[in-house]
């Protein structure tokens, strides 16, 4: 193994779990996650930083993808502490392994931002979600203004590589909304003490539309 491949097998993904689940990122994660109901899918829930935030109450069945597989054996040990019978998977956004109108509600949390073809994991989401359903979403991206977005711009390149492939300059609403979803914004801002250029989120229901 060679020490790229080290490091995104063993560094790389503790210090993204670490960096998402800082005090102001949970706060957010508090806001978004008790929303979910009925048969929920979380893409991309390596760590299990979100189950504290579930209400398990409101919950039928809880299952979720990861492309890591190191980081689902936390999110297995987090769900045997929730007392869910999880299905728990590795794999991608790009090629969800669950079939059309699955579930309810996704969950969706600093995720879209390191997803190889984002366009066709809304697909994805989509195709998963039953008529009526929604997407919870908390994600990080494109800045409003133009002098923090020319430094994500600037800090792309490298930041992408040291993040497992995280973007800072995808848009966020609005791509689920160009991908079909009618959205709802519950908040948006940059995070507090955070670097600008990797502090904007955004916060909401994205609602299959059309169903």
């Amino acid at each position: 193994m060679g020490l790229r491949d080290w490091y995104e097998a063993n560094v790389m993904p503790r210090l993204i779990t670490c960096a998402c689940s800082q005090g102001q990122v949970m706060k957010r994660r508090a806001a978004v996650v008790p929303r979910a109901r009925g048969d929920v899918f979380e893409l991309g829930c390596g760590g299990g930083i979100n189950h504290e935030f579930y209400d398990a109450r409101a919950i039928t069945s809880y299952a979720g993808i990861d492309p890591h597989e190191g980081l689902l054996d936390a999110t297995r040990a987090a769900a045997r502490a929730k007392g869910w019978a999880a299905d728990l998977r590795q794999g991608r956004g790009e090629a969800i392994p669950f079939a059309d109108a699955s579930f309810d509600c996704v969950v969706c949390t600093f995720t879209l931002c390191s997803v190889d073809d984002p366009t066709q994991v809304m697909r994805e989401l989509r195709r998963i979600l039953r008529p009526g359903g929604q997407a919870l979403f908390l994600e990080h991206g494109r800045a409003p203004d133009a002098g923090v977005r020319g430094w994500q711009e600037r800090v792309e390149p490298l930041w992408k590589r040291l993040a497992g492939g995280c973007h800072l300059t995808r848009p966020i609403a609005s791509a689920l909304t160009g991908a079909g979803f009618a959205v709802e914004t519950l908040g948006q801002g940059y995070t507090p003490k955070a670097p600008r250029f990797a502090g904007w989120m955004e916060w909401g229901v994205a609602r299959k539309a059309g169903a």
